[in-house]
């Protein structure tokens, strides 16, 4: 008989949260890992949803893969930044080697699966998806029967950066809810060897709700209406972990898994901002306020370098030859990379402290590098600090909040797996990674090793 496996990923599910402070309110999945083999899983870099889950899924790296992050060049311009979609991930990912080997798939919500690509099975697409009037399940006739069983289906928690706390909360718990719902149903009513699933829950909760339930973080108040819902909240995804094993055939194995981790964030650091303080972003005029770079006046003639922001920092040199108005030479490249990384980690915190700032090389990070990578991707205080890209903020370098909405957590390097029911030695594993996921699934599934995987991972780091 054909072996089968269900995945339930959890995004940016931390370790310290659901194995540490939490197990206790967490017995269903606490019980589940003491028969599991588990441990600390190590993300990609950069710890991004998207790439992290489609190189998961695939063995491959973020430079395998040329995507860097939810957004990236697409061309050698200053403008062109678009959103990865499925079509941009052309290594295999497991269901497309399932299909090819005769094996079935369902694939619900698991992120970088927009649009919906046809497998052996059915793929219920992601939070990427524009929405429900999209083409965002495959076959096309199975959106007609989500609406059906949900009365509208939820793609993702609808700016969950703004004030509307309670509004947030509700959606959050929601969406959790009727994840775990039309998982329940597709696995009672599809046939599958793989069925895997990804609820954003947890990520946006982290980020919604981070300062309010953390007292290590800077801005947490005690007594805040908000500061049990984290208590709440995994209480409730315990319940529907819960559920679901029940309805999980007593011959498939388990296996829950992160992407990323979080952590409190900080602050933020005004990366252009200190792009320009460095005399390497030259503006021909100064913002009016609070200013996109895309719609600043930059004097591109003038400028040697400009960031992107988000979770992580993107550092782009402004490459003679490559950029149209490029100033760099290319036989600078190198020593200027060099000392713009030099100085970011060397850029105190906002008290003078020692920030820990880490700024990477693509190629040194990653054994092959396709697409249009950053010249440098940079942690600010090892991803304890934001990277915001936004110019005439008025808080010079540092700032509390963030520049695209309120935001309390960041990424962290380590997620978490447990796996149940493949025969193997339960028990904690040390030296996880996301590549070691790839390995173990072809071995459950007697699928040959992909090749061409840049990191190799290893299946018996869980199977064992």
């Amino acid at each position: 008989m054909s072996k089968r496996l269900v995945m339930i990923g959890l995004d940016s599910a931390t370790p310290n949260l659901s194995f540490g402070r939490f197990a206790a309110d967490m017995p269903i999945l606490t019980s589940l890992r003491a028969r599991s083999a588990w441990g600390s899983l190590r993300s990609v870099v950069p710890p991004i949803t998207v790439p992290a889950w489609a190189c998961m899924m695939s063995g491959r790296t973020p430079g395998d893969l040329g995507v860097y992050g939810f957004r990236n060049r697409s061309g050698y311009d200053y403008s062109s930044l678009a959103f990865a979609t499925a079509r941009d991930i052309t290594a295999p990912r497991l269901w497309d080697t399932l299909s090819a080997a005769g094996q079935r798939s369902v694939v619900l919500g698991v992120p970088g699966t927009y649009p919906p690509s046809p497998i052996n099975g059915c793929m219920v697409s992601c939070f990427m998806a524009p929405s429900t009037s999209a083409g965002y399940t495959y076959p096309p006739g199975l959106r007609d029967e989500l609406e059906r069983l949900t009365g509208g289906y939820t793609l993702d928690v609808q700016d969950f950066r703004s004030n509307d706390l309670d509004r947030i909360a509700r959606d959050i718990f929601d969406m959790s809810e009727q994840r775990f719902q039309i998982a329940r149903h597709l696995m009672a009513t599809q046939e599958w060897n793989f069925f895997g699933f990804v609820d954003m829950g947890p990520d946006r909760l982290h980020h919604a709700f981070w300062r309010y339930c953390d007292p290590q973080h800077p801005r947490y108040e005690p007594g805040n209406a908000y500061r049990k819902i984290f208590q709440n909240y995994y209480r409730a995804l315990d319940q529907h972990i819960g559920q679901l094993l029940e309805n999980v055939p007593d011959d498939a194995a388990v296996m829950v898994v992160s992407d990323h981790g979080a952590q409190p964030m900080l602050g933020g650091v005004c990366v252009n901002e200190w792009l320009r303080q460095e005399g390497l972003l030259v503006l021909a005029a100064e913002p009016d306020g609070p200013t996109a770079l895309s719609k600043a006046q930059v004097d591109w003639a003038r400028t040697t370098a400009w960031a992107e922001g988000g979770y992580y920092g993107r550092i782009y040199l402004n490459v003679a030859g490559r950029e149209p108005m490029g100033t760099v030479s290319p036989r600078d490249y190198d020593r200027t990379v060099d000392e713009i990384a030099a100085a970011l980690r060397a850029l105190p915190d906002e008290h003078g402290a020692a920030m820990g700032t880490r700024a990477m090389r693509p190629d040194e990070v990653y054994p092959q590098v396709t697409g249009i990578p950053p010249d440098l991707i940079v942690y600010f205080g090892d991803l304890r600090y934001r990277a915001l890209a936004t110019l005439g903020l008025g808080q010079g370098l540092y700032s509390a909040d963030n520049d695209t909405g309120p935001d309390h957590a960041n990424h962290a390097e380590d997620g978490l797996v447990l796996l149940h029911g493949t025969g193997h030695r339960p028990g904690q594993r040390d030296g996880l990674s996301i590549y070691d996921i790839r390995p173990t699934l072809d071995e459950f599934f007697g699928l040959s090793p992909q090749p061409g995987t840049a990191l190799s991972g290893q299946a018996g780091k869980l199977i064992v």
